[in-house]
């Protein structure tokens, strides 16, 4: 049975309602899963409009030959190629809205998209979520303090232990830290941290379907610290979380130092890394996942996907902003998001 997938529309004046539509104009996504969206009817139409004035301007663009099926339960959805349900949450003012400005009403509806789609993924309507993207000062002006998705999910789902998985294709990496100051990063990296973000990044290798996981552990310091020339950290926290590990039956490997583990990874030493903090991580995936076409002055390739883990159900994010600048041009790429609805549906099926 294909796995129902929550999609949540994300930041009304970003690009999320565009590359929503743009996703789910491919066909081979209806065949391997039964999409809904969460959001504004009135902003995915008025997004419609502008992805088909940009695709008449441009010779081989994709054909939006689309309709919308507005619903209030994810009973009600159909599920068909070529109509796109949407769980009309009914937030947004299309008059009021102002594409590519932060905004507390923008805010206010991309925070209660994803309170909705974690209530559908915890009572069962939906097999997993993916995630558009939010911005966080919106949605701190509507008055909801937190940095980030993770965060929302974490609290809204009662987890205390998580991490943030990032993906492009054969290179994963999870994180001890992420959304924290470089300086409080530092201070976190702690033995019982290190080992739960290891067992966690083992578990969801194998929820992947890799059957015997490799998993490289970043050193915090340069050269891993040198034998403690510069800095403890690897001797006092990293191997003593790395031993227990193995302890596990884990094969978890390291430290390595954080300027080749990345490239080991790629030539396939590891089916997964353990970063220390958020751009340890998130350098490495970006520089790989997006790719700048300088000539034409846009990207060609935003692709990463941001995988939460450690949650009692399945969430998927693309791994770029609200990106404000693109927003309302129609030519922002949905590479990001068909990449995350693969991953989510491979987790739901592994499940």
């Amino acid at each position: 049975m294909r796995p129902i997938i929550g999609i949540t529309m994300g930041d009304p004046a970003g690009i999320g309602p565009e590359i929503t539509i743009r996703a789910l104009s491919v066909k081979r996504i209806y065949e391997k899963t039964r999409p809904v969206v969460i959001g504004d009817l009135c902003v995915l139409e008025k997004a419609l409009t502008v992805l088909k004035k940009t695709a008449s301007e441009i010779s081989g663009a994709e054909n939006y030959n689309l309709k919308f099926h507005r619903i209030t339960s994810v009973d009600e959805a159909l599920f068909v190629y070529g109509t796109i349900d949407v769980l009309d949450i009914g937030l947004v003012d299309i008059d009021q809205l102002k594409i590519g400005e932060v905004s507390s009403i923008a805010g206010e509806a991309a925070f209660q998209y994803v309170v909705k789609v974690i209530e559908l993924a915890m009572s069962g309507k939906v097999d997993a979520t993916v995630t558009n993207p939010l911005n966080k000062a919106a949605i701190n002006l509507a008055g909801h303090h937190y940095s980030g998705h993770t965060e929302i999910y974490a609290d809204y789902t009662n987890t205390k232990s998580y991490t943030m998985m990032l993906a492009h294709e054969n290179l994963r990496v999870v994180h001890v830290s992420t959304h924290v100051s470089l300086r409080d990063a530092c201070d976190l990296v702690k033995r019982d941290r290190v080992l739960d973000v290891i067992r966690i990044a083992n578990d969801a290798c194998r929820q992947l379907g890799i059957v015997n996981p490799k998993i490289g552990v970043a050193g915090l310091n340069p050269h891993c610290g040198e034998g403690g020339l510069f800095g403890k950290e690897e001797i006092n926290e990293i191997i003593p979380a790395i031993n227990a590990a193995r302890n596990y039956g884990i094969d978890a490997d390291g430290p390595v130092p954080p300027d080749t583990v990345f490239s080991k990874a790629l030539g396939g030493w590891y089916d997964i890394v353990v970063a220390m903090y958020h751009d340890q991580g998130h350098i490495p995936l970006k520089v790989k996942g997006f790719v700048y076409d300088q000539e034409k002055q846009m990207w060609d390739a935003v692709s990463g996907v941001n995988i939460t883990l450690g949650l009692p159900i399945i969430r998927v994010s693309v791994d770029h902003g609200t990106a404000f600048d693109q927003a309302g041009h129609g030519t922002a790429t949905a590479l990001s998001l068909l990449n995350a609805i693969d991953y989510a549906a491979l987790m739901a099926s592994n499940r």
